[in-house]
């Protein structure tokens, strides 16, 4: 059982990495971190809808992290 949950995990980790370096960059990179780059909002004045990688990002993420604490409590 746990060398299932590590292989999953480790498939998870691989494609979360993969699809985060897939999307692009909606600001001024590390500067945009703290105001400098961009705003929340786009010039519309409306907020911006989540992407179909932003989607699968989130999803990856909660899959790791339900993964991460399965993995420490089986231990």
């Amino acid at each position: 059982m746990k060398i299932l949950f590590s292989i999953l995990h480790i498939a998870v980790c691989i494609a979360l990495v993969g699809v985060i370096m897939m999307q692009s960059r909606k600001s001024g990179g590390f500067s945009g971190a703290f105001g400098g780059g961009g705003t929340q909002m786009d010039n519309s004045g409306t907020w911006q809808r989540m992407t179909s990688f932003t989607k699968v990002t989130s999803g990856l993420l909660i899959a790791f992290m339900l993964l991460s604490i399965i993995q420490v409590m089986i231990k």
